[in-house]
């Protein structure tokens, strides 16, 4: 581990883009593949709790911090073969994807703007205005840390689904790289998302410049607080705080009438696999949660531009935060009887 560092020890707020966390009791940034295996190694032998670090984007993490060692995956860089792209677990995504676009690239430019590093991705089957990480990793090299050994899963072999692969719900494999199919055409894969084709001026299912779809998206994103920025803190979240509920076929019309009949009111609704998707954020809204929308004392509010992301307004605790959660959760169960489930990690903290 020669080029590991060992920093002093940090709150997890400055390594989480809302801002929110204790600290951690010991501290390891990885900045090579090789580090990142033996830093796991080291704590798994010695029976040391182990919680991995990328853009800190999707983690919630509680005010008394993480009583064991946080690696931080510090590794970057890419390497391309045709039309697939290696990338190393640390690499921050939207850089990642700013230069494919710029080097003539499609594919991936409907995920323009997400933050966070390549290594997240394939965990939680990223997606955005369309399109998942699902459609374009070819594979994925992960640390197995129930056999010690370092492996290569092909995307068949991954579980995707909404939101979800084989590697969330469980931190057995450190994912180290991921390989992806790009386009070399230059342009972007289908517009499938109605809003991105209505401010693209296309129709759907049309492919367009890779890089006027990332405009597109970015300027999209940057409208909701989708986009980080220090001084907005619509953007101190952890994004989309609930994912989109999947009703089971069975249940999916009896809980759309319930819905509609309550709100008088067309619901919508997408085909999802075994059920119907419906939006969050509309269930939300018509559940009495506003845009902007505050938590305790206002020091944590739902997004003044999103109402799926709960927002750090400067001074918050976690516990903030989650009391914000559980409000909204409860409060559309109660109107609507469908239950909103946390998109984030949540680590030493729960709704």
């Amino acid at each position: 581990m020669n080029s590991a560092r060992t920093p002093a020890l940090p709150k997890l707020s400055a390594y989480t883009t809302l801002r929110l966390g204790g600290p951690a009791r010991r501290f390891v940034s990885a900045v090579t593949s090789e580090d990142l295996v033996a830093a796991v190694r080291e704590a798994d032998a010695a029976g040391e709790p182990v919680l991995l670090l990328g853009g800190g984007s999707n983690l919630v993490v509680g005010d008394a911090g993480f009583d064991g060692t946080l690696v931080e995956v510090a590794t970057t860089g890419w390497r391309r073969d045709g039309e697939v792209v290696e990338v190393q677990a640390g690499q921050n995504w939207d850089t990642f994807v700013a230069a494919l676009v710029e080097a003539g690239l499609g594919g991936l430019e409907c995920l323009s703007g997400i933050p966070g590093s390549v290594g997240a991705t394939p965990i939680q089957n990223v997606g955005a205005y369309g399109c998942e990480v699902a459609e374009s990793i070819v594979s994925v090299e992960l640390y197995d840390r129930g056999t010690r050994e370092v492996r290569t899963l092909k995307a068949d072999e991954l579980g995707f689904a909404y939101r979800t692969s084989v590697l969330k719900g469980t931190d057995t494999g450190v994912v180290l790289s991921v390989r992806f199919e790009v386009r070399e055409d230059g342009l972007s894969a289908p517009i499938r998302y109605a809003e991105l084709a209505r401010t693209l001026g296309v129709e759907i299912g049309a492919r367009v410049p890779a890089a006027d779809a990332r405009e597109a998206v970015l300027k999209l994103r940057r409208g909701k607080g989708m986009v980080l920025d220090p001084a907005d803190h619509d953007t101190w979240s952890a994004g989309s705080f609930f994912t989109n509920p999947i009703v089971p076929s069975a249940e999916a019309e009896a809980v759309v009438t319930r819905i509609t009949e309550r709100v008088g009111a067309a619901v919508p609704q997408y085909p999802a696999d075994g059920g119907v998707k419906l939006s969050a954020a509309w269930l939300i809204e018509r559940a009495g949660f506003a845009k902007g929308y505050p938590g305790p004392g206002n020091r944590v509010s739902l997004s003044t531009k999103h109402t799926l992301a709960l927002t750090n307004r400067g001074a918050a605790t976690t516990e903030d935060l989650l009391a914000l959660a559980r409000e909204v959760r409860d409060g559309v169960q109660e109107r609507f009887g469908v239950r909103l489930h946390p998109e984030p990690l949540l680590i030493n903290c729960v709704i």
